[in-house]
């Protein structure tokens, strides 16, 4: 006969336990959107890190062409321009009109020529200066080769610069050798000194193109990766911005993921609040919010079963008042009746006992004999009715006390099994080992497992076999009633511990009402489950050491 009742379905609320869970670490809901900030917050830190180190190498380049090669581009090109007036100068001499004022400029001119290149040559120290002020130290390798050959340039322009300057100021005693043949009128002598002369400074004129036409090429060479460097740099932060923009994208709907559990939450919680306590599967999130959605569907089965015990008690309540009615308009008439049928019996049988004189009237006596007895029957049925409403209504507290559980089903066994054996009911008693005592109501334990038994035995009318198993764990005691009989349909087994729900045709629906009832008043719990053989098994689970009012605050807890 059937099924956990609604108290022990709803407790469990379609959730596993606690300790039927397997320990996980738990994520909490800020930890996890803290996470997601942080992705987001270093994809924007890379485009941000990216676009300074573009902007840094930009300012780099910059500086070095404003520092470094346009100075000593110009600083080139102004003794380059004062080499070739030289040359020019030198060149004409010999068909001057004035040969002495062009020898004075000749003369000042090569007076001034080394601090021409003295320039220069500061210039081309500059740029190694300007290189290491652009660079700041940095000690990167691409930056600190490049840093190093701006540095080698630089000292391959100042030692070429000081080598022109050693051979436009090589033998300065062909220049008076020039001007003392000019002076005497030689001008064969005056034209070949000339001719050598010109010869060494057009030289040294071409090396300074060389020079200049290097430092635009390392200036052409510098604008050209700075352009493709800026195309770079455009294209990468570009791609850096679109991957933010997706990574932003992403953690936005991982957060709205996060969240989502909450909605569903918030609309179970508006479900409640509507009156729908149908007990749901609690969200399987490993946080804040999974553990919220556990206690609140804790909660809503604490609620449920709470209402549930509320509806009870208020029929339990009806239940005492009808029975007092009962009792009081029933009972009573119900009692003379009895007495009456005891007296009119009595005449049934003397008048059957003595010698009938008239044949006729004899089946007439029998017959009344049978009715007598029927009705009998009928008041003695009425009587237990009014008990067991009694029963219901007028339950003491139990009154509990330190018992021997298997004792106590061995002696009422005994006493139930000449009733069994007249039902053709087999019935044996399996007890595990010896257990502890358990603090409870002995008469009460008693009329419930009396009726489980009673129960069995009606729902074997053919006969069968009723075991009842005794077992102890932890110094709890529980005990079974198994039974042969068809058992109880699953749709029904929620039901049959509600009062007055009964599928017997003369049943009363308070038996296992009150027999839960028994067990919950002890603390305890009672389920009903069909068995693998057939029949259907009653499990009464009874805790060690409490008094009732303990039992039911523990189980209290959610």
């Amino acid at each position: 006969m059937t099924a956990p009742p609604p108290a022990a379905d709803e407790a469990r609320g379609g959730a596993a336990g606690p300790e039927e869970r397997a320990p996980q670490k738990r994520r909490t809901v800020a930890g996890r959107l803290l996470a997601s900030y942080l992705v987001v917050l270093a994809a924007f830190a890379l485009t941000v890190g990216w676009s300074v180190q573009a902007l840094r190498a930009a300012s780099r380049d910059a500086q070095l062409l404003r520092a470094g090669y346009v100075p000593l581009l110009l600083r080139i090109g102004e003794v380059l321009a004062e080499q070739n007036v030289f040359n020019a100068q030198l060149n004409h001499i010999t068909a001057a009109k004035n040969p002495g004022d062009v020898r004075e400029w000749i003369e000042t001119a090569r007076r001034t020529r080394p601090l021409a290149f003295s320039i220069v040559k500061d210039a081309a120290r500059a740029l190694a200066g300007a290189d290491e002020k652009a660079t700041g130290g940095d000690a990167r390798v691409g930056q600190a080769a490049a840093s190093s050959g701006v540095r080698r340039f630089s000292d391959e322009v100042a030692a070429e610069v000081a080598a022109i300057e050693r051979l436009v100021g090589a033998s300065p005693e062909r220049f008076a050798q020039l001007f003392q043949a000019l002076a005497v009128g030689d001008r064969d002598l005056a034209e070949r000194t000339r001719d050598e002369l010109v010869k060494r400074e057009v030289e040294g004129a071409q090396r300074l193109r060389a020079i200049r036409s290097r430092v635009e090429g390392q200036m052409a060479s510098l604008t050209d990766e700075a352009e493709l460097r800026e195309e770079r740099s455009m294209h990468l932060l570009l791609g850096l911005g679109v991957l933010t923009l997706l990574v932003g994208v992403m953690m936005s709907l991982y957060a709205r993921r996060v969240l989502a559990p909450l909605t569903a939450v918030t609309e179970r919680a508006n479900a409640v609040a509507r009156g729908d306590l149908t007990p749901k599967q609690a969200l399987a999130t490993n946080d804040e919010i999974g553990e919220l959605a556990t206690t609140f569907e804790d909660m809503v089965a604490a609620i449920r079963r709470a209402r549930a015990e509320l509806v009870n008690a208020e029929r339990l309540a009806a239940i005492g008042k009808m029975a007092a009615h009962v009792t009081h308009e029933i009972r009573n008439p119900l009692s003379s009746i009895g007495l009456n049928l005891e007296l009119l019996e009595e005449e049934v049988a003397r008048a059957s006992a003595a010698d009938t004189p008239d044949a006729e009237l004899r089946p007439v006596m029998k017959e009344s004999a049978q009715l007598v007895t029927a009705i009998r029957a009928e008041v003695d049925r009425l009587s237990r009715i009014a008990e067991q409403y009694l029963s219901v209504a007028r339950r003491p507290r139990p009154r509990v006390e330190p018992e021997r559980v298997d004792d106590l089903v061995q002696e009422l066994v005994a006493f139930v099994r000449p009733e069994l054996d007249r039902a053709g009911v087999a019935v044996r008693v399996e007890v595990e080992e010896a257990g502890p005592e358990i603090l409870l109501d002995e008469s009460q334990i008693r009329q419930a497992l009396l009726n489980l038994l009673r129960n069995a035995r009606e729902a074997m009318p053919k006969g069968g076999e009723i075991v009842v198993s005794v077992s102890f764990s932890s110094g709890a005691a529980t005990i079974a009633v198994d039974d042969t009989g068809p058992g109880v349909p699953e749709e029904l087994r929620a039901s049959i511990f509600d009062p007055f729900f009964t599928t017997k045709q003369r049943g009363t629906g308070l038996g296992l009402a009150v027999t839960r009832d028994i067990i919950e008043a002890h603390g305890g719990t009672i389920s009903c489950e069909p068995r693998a053989a057939g029949g259907t098994r009653f499990r009464i689970a009874l805790p060690a050491g409490r008094s009732p009012a303990q039992g039911r605050a523990a189980d209290a807890v959610p």
